[in-house]
């Protein structure tokens, strides 16, 4: 397997990349990765899959990128419709570079959010799409899980804050705004449920799951649970597991 650093510089974005492959001119598969909030390109998880996914398919890839803010990314204000406008560079660049036969998506929590938010206002990107412990409730898990009470008083005196994880993010009152209004739960997912699989630990310490089983229960997406997982995946066995359900699911 082969690692490729790449930037799309298009429409006054410099969105990092970067691929995994085993074939750098060619792809005839390709899984497009949506990190979580405060995470990154350089992810273990995507990684992870990579490995697994193209040790079975020899003509396939796996991309992954910073979103706005996030990793190596320029951005200084982050923006639900520059995520937006990020998912769809990704989508032009796979077509016009790989021309796959099949392009799917995988993505988790705050990346889940984005990929079904994205689906909702522009149709179903990809073949299939598994979601890993989705941000489904997003609003709530940043002000309520991310967000300190010190971060809530700033924003109430119209200062931003930073929060996050790996690398901690610039959030203002409107980005929150943004995010209230976009609440993917009221939205209607039903169209797509045959393509969309949903993967929750039920020991997920940052996204509830009765949350997302309401929000699988709603959309008629079938959902399967990890007793012992929590949000990360963070045991191998049960992440090589979501792993082959993922690769299964994609082959269906």
């Amino acid at each position: 397997m082969k690692e490729k650093q790449f930037n799309i510089n298009e429409e006054g974005c410099s969105v990092r990349c970067k691929a995994y492959l085993n074939d750098p001119r060619s792809a005839g598969r390709v899984v497009l990765f949506g990190h979580g909030f405060g995470g990154h390109k350089d992810n273990r998880a995507a990684e992870r899959f990579a490995l697994k996914y193209l040790s079975k398919y020899k003509d396939a890839a796996v991309i992954t990128f910073d979103w706005p803010c996030h990793g190596e990314d320029g951005r200084k204000r982050l923006s639900l419709e520059d995520c937006d406008q990020y998912i769809r560079l990704l989508l032009s660049y796979i077509e016009k570079q790989y021309a796959p036969k099949k392009i799917f998506g995988y993505a988790t929590s705050f990346g889940g959010y984005l990929f079904l938010k994205y689906t909702h206002e522009h149709g179903l990107p990809f073949a299939r799409m598994a979601l890993r412990c989705p941000a489904v409730c997003m609003y709530d898990a940043l002000t309520q899980g991310i967000m300190t009470q010190g971060d809530h008083e700033l924003l109430e005196k119209g200062k931003p804050v930073l929060a996050g994880f790996d690398r901690k993010i610039r959030i203002d009152g409107e980005f929150l705004e943004e995010l209230h209004t976009a609440d993917i739960t009221k939205w209607d997912f039903t169209d797509w449920a045959d393509d969309i699989l949903i993967l929750h630990g039920l020991k997920d310490e940052v996204i509830p799951i009765a949350e997302v089983e309401q929000f699988s229960e709603d959309n008629v997406i079938e959902m399967i649970v990890a007793e012992k997982a929590d949000h990360r995946y963070s045991d191998p066995q049960i992440m090589d597991k979501a792993i082959h359900d993922i690769i299964m699911f994609f082959e269906g």
